[in-house]
């Protein structure tokens, strides 16, 4: 069973060590755990069976949750952080979100072939021009593949997603990172970067924005902006990118309330309805005649689309 998350850990602390959590880290109000010093607390949440990211029972020792809260009184949220390796499912020249761009763009060439392999999608993907052969070798490519398990859902598994639906509005959404086109930035061409939130329930898009970069900041913008817009969800699903496991958001949806979880490693399709909403932005939207001068005229020829034409 994997380590839990950060935002685990924090739900834990918060019944434990209540008036410190509080005063640190502002997460309003929060639960008290049974108990009048911290050793009876720490030993009643001890007993507590937990729920993790995944949906699973969890239990955790009173030894644990005493380590947990000395790294964090001592290094705040980054002390009960798990550690991984920086460069962990990193190349030099291409990141496992462009090769998973790259690999969508061409899918549809095959859509007719009864059967290809993921060397038939690498060859496309350098004869589309999408990816040199010198920036992504052949063995990188099914390194990827392997490691990030794209081009591996079975239909029958694709079905099975297909089928999943939340019931009401604000229960989930699901949220993601699209690589767009080229624009003009700073006298040169910068590829631009869509964040997108969507509600599982009504496929409504609670706000979707176009970034000069898919970093924390971008991220917490359009997350406060969808935030205005539709109100607070129950849950929050989105992948292990650097800014979606940051301790930024980490903190916001346990201030909210609200429920942060990530998809399963090398699960990417699992993001059903977002994926699907890009590939209708690539196929309906940037097939358009757009004007790529600015970022301001991206983002506004995005929104009239997502209001007038989605």
């Amino acid at each position: 069973m994997k380590n839990p998350s950060t935002y685990l850990k924090m739900r834990v602390l918060s019944w434990s060590f209540t008036s410190f959590i509080a005063r640190s880290c502002n997460l309003g109000a929060i639960n008290n755990a049974p108990g009048e010093t911290q050793q009876e607390r720490i030993h009643n949440v001890a007993d507590i069976l937990w729920t993790d990211d995944d949906g699973n029972s969890r239990k955790f020792t009173w030894r644990t949750i005493y380590t947990w809260h000395y790294r964090y009184k001592n290094h705040g949220v980054t002390g009960v952080e798990p550690s991984v390796r920086k460069d962990k499912g990193n190349t030099r020249k291409v990141s496992p979100e462009q090769l998973v761009e790259a690999v969508n763009q061409v899918l549809h060439h095959f859509k007719k072939v009864k059967s290809y392999n993921k060397t038939d999608v690498y060859r496309k993907i350098i004869e589309e021009g999408i990816i040199s052969r010198i920036d992504l070798a052949a063995t990188t490519f099914y390194r990827f593949c392997r490691d990030y398990g794209i081009l591996s859902a079975t239909k029958e598994e694709s079905k099975k997603r297909l089928a999943f639906s939340m019931k009401y509005a604000n229960d989930l959404w699901q949220g993601d990172t699209m690589f767009g086109p080229y624009i003009s930035y700073k006298g040169s061409k910068i590829q631009a970067k869509l964040i997108c939130f969507i509600d599982d329930a009504s496929r409504v898009i609670c706000h979707g924005e176009f970034f000069i970069s898919d970093s924390t900041s971008s991220l917490m913008s359009i997350l406060k902006s969808a935030l205005y817009k539709r109100g607070i969800p129950k849950q929050i699903y989105v992948d292990n990118g650097s800014n979606y496991s940051s301790r930024e958001l980490t903190l916001v949806c346990a201030r909210l309330g609200c429920v942060l979880t990530h998809t399963p490693v090398r699960d990417g399709a699992s993001k059903g309805k977002v994926e699907r909403f890009f590939r209708t932005v690539r196929l309906n939207f940037l097939n358009k005649n757009l004007d790529l001068s600015s970022l301001d005229k991206l983002n506004q020829q995005f929104t009239q689309w997502v209001e007038n034409d989605y």
